[in-house]
């Protein structure tokens, strides 16, 4: 069971700092807890989502990558530092989603409980970052029924730190991940309406992959499947030319990405007398500000489910 000492104590600040981790500025201590809670540390906000609706009142949770932080190019502060120091348990993307920050959370893992939510995910049902290439992607959530896996990660990590209150985070996992089960559904229902000539899936980055293979899209992104790898004027002008090949109606920007990288291909296919507009903004990397409906994970992918949904049908 977990207690209030800190099993790694100031140890881990000196950790990060000795292992290469790029550090920016000094965003302050975390918050004091004095109220009996586990502190829960998670790296993105989807996976603090879960850790929030499974642990409940036992649990506080902070994310360190906030609305519109995109973490492929994510670099820790001294305050982020500070908050995996002080937490009691740390849950993390894995599949290389967090970069350079894998291997010090991996060595973290030695003091504290801290957890990869993509551990427990069957490989067979993972999907290749290129065909063939063996590698991983890393953006499971946008796959509603495998964000099930992610949950019951929290759930199991909650109950071996916590187990005198199994009941609690198991009869809260069992709600949520049948929200999730009925999420999976809408988007599937909804998807379903596009015609099938329409539905292709064209956004900056190629984050969409499980979200295309799970509801039927073709997905196309003129970045690669890392917001760190360079785009240049040949693959402008490739989805430029698919975009008028297949008269697609609408692209899609998203909340952690700049804007111009897709606009440029937009003029393109303007000059070549086929008008795209962009269809709406996309949740990706990141959920929404906290208090907004995009602010939590079933709010942040019915979001981008009836966004597309309506830009493609043309409404």
């Amino acid at each position: 069971m977990l207690g209030r000492g800190k099993r790694g104590g100031r140890w881990i600040g000196g950790l990060l700092l000795a292992a290469a981790l790029a550090v920016q500025g000094c965003a302050g201590g975390a918050k004091e807890r004095n109220d009996g809670k586990i502190a829960v540390t998670a790296t993105t906000g989807m996976i603090a989502d879960a850790a929030k609706v499974v642990g409940g009142e036992r649990v506080s949770v902070e994310a360190l990558m906030g609305p519109g932080v995109d973490p492929h190019l994510y670099k820790a502060s001294h305050g982020d530092m500070v908050k995996l120091d002080e937490a009691d348990i740390v849950f993390y993307g894995g599949l290389h989603l967090e970069g350079k920050m894998t291997e010090v959370l991996k060595k973290l893992g030695q003091v504290k409980p801290v957890a990869a939510v993509t551990d427990t995910m069957p490989p067979a049902k993972l999907h290749e970052s290129q065909p063939g290439s063996g590698i991983p992607d890393p953006h499971v959530w946008f796959d509603a029924s495998l964000w099930i896996y992610a949950v019951e990660k929290v759930r199991d990590t909650l109950i071996a730190e916590d187990p005198s209150h199994e009941a609690g985070y198991r009869e809260r996992a069992d709600s949520y991940m049948a929200e999730l089960k009925q999420l999976h559904a809408y988007a599937l229902e909804q998807l379903g309406t596009v015609p099938q000539e329409r539905r292709v899936l064209v956004t900056a980055h190629d984050a969409f992959g499980y979200f295309g293979r799970a509801y039927g899209l073709d997905v196309m992104g003129l970045q690669g499947m890392s917001t760190a790898s360079e785009y240049g004027s040949k693959d402008v002008a490739a989805l430029r030319d698919f975009l008028v090949e297949r008269q697609i109606p609408a692209v899609f920007v998203e909340s952690s990405i700049p804007r111009k990288s897709i606009e440029s291909v937009l003029e393109g296919a303007a000059k070549l007398g086929h008008k795209v507009v962009i269809g709406g903004e996309l949740f990706s990397d990141a959920m929404g500000e906290e208090g907004t409906p995009e602010g939590s994970y079933i709010g942040m992918f019915r979001h981008n489910v009836d966004t597309i949904a309506k830009a493609l049908k043309g409404e």
